[in-house]
Protein backbone atom coordinates (compact mmCIF):
# COMPACT_ATOMS: atom_id res chain seq x y z
CA UNK A 1 0.00 0.00 0.00
CA UNK A 2 1.14 3.19 -0.70
CA UNK A 3 0.07 7.03 0.42
CA UNK A 4 0.97 9.58 -2.17
CA UNK A 5 1.53 13.33 -0.77
CA UNK A 6 1.70 15.24 -3.56
CA UNK A 7 -1.25 15.58 -6.50
CA UNK A 8 -3.00 18.05 -8.24
CA UNK A 9 -6.30 15.95 -8.13
CA UNK A 10 -8.42 18.38 -7.54
CA UNK A 11 -10.81 19.39 -10.09
CA UNK A 12 -10.87 22.76 -11.57
CA UNK A 13 -8.40 24.56 -9.45
CA UNK A 14 -5.28 24.81 -11.11
CA UNK A 15 -3.44 22.99 -13.86
CA UNK A 16 -4.17 19.69 -12.90
CA UNK A 17 -7.44 17.81 -13.17
CA UNK A 18 -9.90 19.75 -15.26
CA UNK A 19 -13.22 18.21 -14.02
CA UNK A 20 -15.15 15.91 -11.56
CA UNK A 21 -14.97 12.86 -14.65
CA UNK A 22 -11.14 13.23 -14.77
CA UNK A 23 -10.27 13.21 -10.49
CA UNK A 24 -12.31 9.79 -10.93
CA UNK A 25 -10.05 8.42 -13.52
CA UNK A 26 -7.16 9.71 -11.85
CA UNK A 27 -8.50 8.36 -8.25
CA UNK A 28 -9.08 4.59 -9.86
CA UNK A 29 -5.62 4.87 -11.42
CA UNK A 30 -4.21 5.70 -7.77
CA UNK A 31 -6.13 2.69 -5.77
CA UNK A 32 -5.54 0.43 -8.71
CA UNK A 33 -1.34 1.18 -8.47
CA UNK A 34 -2.32 0.50 -4.28
CA UNK A 35 -2.75 4.20 -2.89
CA UNK A 36 -4.77 4.03 -0.14
CA UNK A 37 -4.66 7.45 1.36
CA UNK A 38 -3.63 10.82 -1.34
CA UNK A 39 -3.09 14.71 -0.37
CA UNK A 40 -4.34 16.76 -2.69
CA UNK A 41 -2.47 19.98 -2.86
CA UNK A 42 -3.28 22.54 -5.53
CA UNK A 43 -0.71 25.10 -6.32
CA UNK A 44 -0.88 28.30 -4.51
CA UNK A 45 1.36 30.49 -6.73
CA UNK A 46 0.94 34.37 -6.32
CA UNK A 47 -0.54 35.44 -9.27
CA UNK A 48 -1.66 32.83 -10.63
CA UNK A 49 -3.32 30.39 -8.60
CA UNK A 50 -4.23 32.16 -5.62
CA UNK A 51 -5.84 29.11 -3.72
CA UNK A 52 -6.71 29.25 -0.52
CA UNK A 53 -7.07 26.53 2.77
CA UNK A 54 -10.43 27.05 3.35
CA UNK A 55 -11.68 26.70 -0.34
CA UNK A 56 -8.86 24.08 -0.78
CA UNK A 57 -10.41 22.20 2.22
CA UNK A 58 -14.02 22.34 1.31
CA UNK A 59 -13.04 21.04 -2.78
CA UNK A 60 -11.34 17.87 -0.58
CA UNK A 61 -14.82 17.46 1.37
CA UNK A 62 -16.72 17.38 -1.62
CA UNK A 63 -14.51 15.04 -4.07
CA UNK A 64 -13.94 12.61 -0.75
CA UNK A 65 -17.69 12.37 -0.66
CA UNK A 66 -18.34 11.91 -4.52
CA UNK A 67 -15.77 9.30 -4.61
CA UNK A 68 -17.78 7.50 -1.43
CA UNK A 69 -20.74 7.74 -2.92
CA UNK A 70 -18.72 5.70 -6.55
CA UNK A 71 -17.34 3.33 -4.21
CA UNK A 72 -13.74 4.63 -5.03
CA UNK A 73 -11.77 3.29 -1.68
CA UNK A 74 -8.88 6.26 -1.48
CA UNK A 75 -8.81 8.27 1.50
CA UNK A 76 -8.07 12.37 0.93
CA UNK A 77 -6.46 15.11 2.78
CA UNK A 78 -5.61 18.73 2.18
CA UNK A 79 -2.44 20.25 1.13
CA UNK A 80 -1.35 22.48 -1.53
CA UNK A 81 1.96 22.86 -3.30
CA UNK A 82 3.05 25.74 -2.32
CA UNK A 83 5.16 28.04 -4.10
CA UNK A 84 8.02 29.95 -2.51
CA UNK A 85 6.74 33.84 -2.02
CA UNK A 86 8.31 36.45 1.19
CA UNK A 87 5.50 36.24 3.06
CA UNK A 88 4.98 32.29 3.56
CA UNK A 89 5.46 32.46 7.09
CA UNK A 90 2.93 34.91 7.98
CA UNK A 91 0.19 33.08 5.52
CA UNK A 92 0.98 29.42 7.09
CA UNK A 93 0.24 31.26 10.36
CA UNK A 94 -3.10 32.62 9.79
CA UNK A 95 -4.06 29.34 8.00
CA UNK A 96 -4.28 30.66 4.22
CA UNK A 97 -2.17 28.44 3.35
CA UNK A 98 -2.30 24.76 4.19
CA UNK A 99 -0.21 22.24 5.59
CA UNK A 100 -1.05 18.88 5.04
CA UNK A 101 -3.41 17.87 6.99
CA UNK A 102 -3.17 18.81 10.48
CA UNK A 103 0.21 18.36 10.74
CA UNK A 104 3.82 20.77 11.19
CA UNK A 105 4.20 19.22 7.37
CA UNK A 106 3.86 21.66 3.86
CA UNK A 107 4.82 21.39 0.18
CA UNK A 108 7.51 23.98 -0.79
CA UNK A 109 8.08 24.76 -4.08
CA UNK A 110 10.87 26.71 -5.49
CA UNK A 111 11.69 28.51 -8.01
CA UNK A 112 12.35 26.06 -11.00
CA UNK A 113 14.05 28.35 -13.00
CA UNK A 114 15.91 30.76 -10.93
CA UNK A 115 17.97 30.22 -7.41
CA UNK A 116 16.47 32.84 -5.04
CA UNK A 117 19.04 34.30 -3.20
CA UNK A 118 19.43 33.62 0.46
CA UNK A 119 17.46 29.98 -0.23
CA UNK A 120 19.18 28.48 3.37
CA UNK A 121 18.66 31.43 5.50
CA UNK A 122 14.94 31.62 4.54
CA UNK A 123 14.36 27.81 4.71
CA UNK A 124 15.86 28.17 8.45
CA UNK A 125 13.47 30.72 9.63
CA UNK A 126 10.54 28.07 8.53
CA UNK A 127 11.95 26.19 10.74
CA UNK A 128 12.88 28.32 12.91
CA UNK A 129 8.97 29.08 12.86
CA UNK A 130 7.78 25.71 13.77
CA UNK A 131 7.29 24.12 10.06
CA UNK A 132 8.75 21.50 8.30
CA UNK A 133 8.73 22.13 4.25
CA UNK A 134 8.98 19.09 2.27
CA UNK A 135 11.07 20.62 -0.82
CA UNK A 136 9.49 19.03 -3.80
CA UNK A 137 10.67 18.00 -6.89
CA UNK A 138 14.50 19.04 -6.68
CA UNK A 139 15.35 16.75 -9.29
CA UNK A 140 13.65 18.82 -12.11
CA UNK A 141 15.10 21.91 -11.31
CA UNK A 142 17.13 23.74 -14.14
CA UNK A 143 19.59 25.22 -11.77
CA UNK A 144 20.34 21.73 -9.90
CA UNK A 145 23.79 21.67 -11.77
CA UNK A 146 24.77 25.13 -10.55
CA UNK A 147 23.78 24.35 -7.24
CA UNK A 148 23.57 21.26 -6.29
CA UNK A 149 25.54 22.16 -2.84
CA UNK A 150 22.27 23.98 -2.10
CA UNK A 151 20.09 20.88 -2.14
CA UNK A 152 22.50 18.96 -0.10
CA UNK A 153 22.45 22.15 2.56
CA UNK A 154 18.48 21.89 2.55
CA UNK A 155 18.61 18.43 3.27
CA UNK A 156 21.19 18.63 5.96
CA UNK A 157 19.12 21.51 7.27
CA UNK A 158 16.21 19.34 7.86
CA UNK A 159 13.82 19.69 5.22
CA UNK A 160 12.18 17.07 3.70
CA UNK A 161 13.20 15.83 0.66
CA UNK A 162 10.32 14.65 -1.96
CA UNK A 163 11.43 13.00 -5.48
CA UNK A 164 8.73 12.47 -8.19
CA UNK A 165 7.74 8.57 -9.39
CA UNK A 166 8.41 9.42 -12.92
CA UNK A 167 11.55 10.75 -12.45
CA UNK A 168 12.34 8.11 -10.59
CA UNK A 169 11.32 5.77 -13.77
CA UNK A 170 12.80 8.24 -15.97
CA UNK A 171 9.63 9.13 -17.42
CA UNK A 172 11.17 13.28 -17.25
CA UNK A 173 14.29 12.15 -19.11
CA UNK A 174 17.78 11.40 -18.62
CA UNK A 175 18.57 14.83 -16.32
CA UNK A 176 15.79 13.82 -13.84
CA UNK A 177 16.55 10.06 -13.84
CA UNK A 178 20.16 11.16 -13.32
CA UNK A 179 19.53 13.19 -10.17
CA UNK A 180 16.62 11.27 -8.53
CA UNK A 181 19.30 8.35 -8.65
CA UNK A 182 21.94 10.20 -7.08
CA UNK A 183 19.99 11.54 -4.19
CA UNK A 184 18.42 8.08 -3.79
CA UNK A 185 22.33 7.17 -3.17
CA UNK A 186 24.00 9.60 -1.31
CA UNK A 187 20.51 8.89 1.20
CA UNK A 188 18.72 12.58 0.61
CA UNK A 189 15.24 11.34 -0.14
CA UNK A 190 12.34 11.31 2.43
CA UNK A 191 9.78 10.46 0.04
CA UNK A 192 8.51 9.81 -3.27
CA UNK A 193 4.97 10.95 -4.56
CA UNK A 194 3.73 10.91 -8.20
CA UNK A 195 2.96 14.99 -8.21
CA UNK A 196 0.18 13.62 -10.66
CA UNK A 197 -2.11 16.00 -12.83
CA UNK A 198 -4.27 13.83 -14.89
CA UNK A 199 -4.91 10.28 -15.38
CA UNK A 200 -2.79 9.14 -18.69
CA UNK A 201 0.55 12.01 -19.08
CA UNK A 202 1.02 12.40 -15.62
CA UNK A 203 -0.69 10.06 -13.70
CA UNK A 204 -0.87 8.65 -9.83
CA UNK A 205 1.17 5.53 -10.48
CA UNK A 206 3.80 4.68 -8.04
CA UNK A 207 4.41 0.83 -8.74
CA UNK A 208 7.07 1.46 -10.82
CA UNK A 209 9.31 3.73 -8.88
CA UNK A 210 8.66 1.77 -5.73
CA UNK A 211 10.03 -1.09 -7.55
CA UNK A 212 13.10 0.78 -8.88
CA UNK A 213 13.86 1.96 -5.33
CA UNK A 214 13.42 -1.46 -3.73
CA UNK A 215 15.50 -2.68 -6.49
CA UNK A 216 18.25 0.04 -6.13
CA UNK A 217 18.29 0.91 -1.94
CA UNK A 218 16.54 -2.71 -0.63
CA UNK A 219 12.67 -3.44 -0.18
CA UNK A 220 13.05 -1.25 3.36
CA UNK A 221 13.78 1.50 1.86
CA UNK A 222 10.97 1.59 -0.78
CA UNK A 223 8.46 1.08 2.21
CA UNK A 224 10.28 3.73 4.12
CA UNK A 225 9.92 5.97 1.08
CA UNK A 226 6.25 4.92 -0.10
CA UNK A 227 4.25 4.75 3.15
CA UNK A 228 6.74 4.74 6.77
CA UNK A 229 7.73 8.29 5.97
CA UNK A 230 4.53 9.50 4.33
CA UNK A 231 2.38 7.87 7.30
CA UNK A 232 4.56 9.93 9.50
CA UNK A 233 4.00 13.52 7.78
CA UNK A 234 0.28 12.61 7.85
CA UNK A 235 0.68 12.05 11.90
CA UNK A 236 2.43 14.56 12.04
CA UNK A 237 5.56 12.64 13.51
CA UNK A 238 9.32 12.88 13.00
CA UNK A 239 10.76 11.23 9.98
CA UNK A 240 12.71 7.99 10.12
CA UNK A 241 16.24 7.91 9.52
CA UNK A 242 17.30 8.06 5.37
CA UNK A 243 18.18 4.76 4.10
CA UNK A 244 21.56 5.42 2.19
CA UNK A 245 22.80 2.99 -0.23
CA UNK A 246 26.13 1.48 0.99
CA UNK A 247 27.72 0.82 -2.86
CA UNK A 248 27.88 4.09 -4.82
CA UNK A 249 26.59 4.09 -8.52
CA UNK A 250 28.52 2.92 -11.49
CA UNK A 251 31.60 5.42 -12.42
CA UNK A 252 29.80 5.99 -16.16
CA UNK A 253 26.63 7.17 -14.14
CA UNK A 254 27.77 10.04 -11.52
CA UNK A 255 27.48 12.58 -13.76
CA UNK A 256 24.53 13.99 -15.57
CA UNK A 257 23.87 13.64 -19.09
CA UNK A 258 24.34 16.78 -21.03
CA UNK A 259 27.22 18.30 -19.42
CA UNK A 260 30.25 16.98 -21.31
CA UNK A 261 32.50 18.94 -19.48
CA UNK A 262 31.83 16.91 -16.10
CA UNK A 263 33.41 13.85 -18.50
CA UNK A 264 36.68 12.45 -18.43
Amino acid sequence: MFIDLHTHILPGIDDGSADLEMSFEMARVAVAEGTRYLACTPHITPGIYENRSADIRLRVRELQSALDKADIGLKLVAGADIHIAPDLIERLSSDQYPRIGTSRYFLFEPAHHVLPPNTVRYCEALLDAGYRPILTHPERLTWIEKHYDVITALDELGLVIQLTAASVTGRFGARALYWSERMLDEGRVDIVASDAHDPVRRPPRLVSAFEKVSSRLGEAAGKQMFWDNPKAILLDQDLDHKTRRIELAPKTNRHPPGFGFFRK
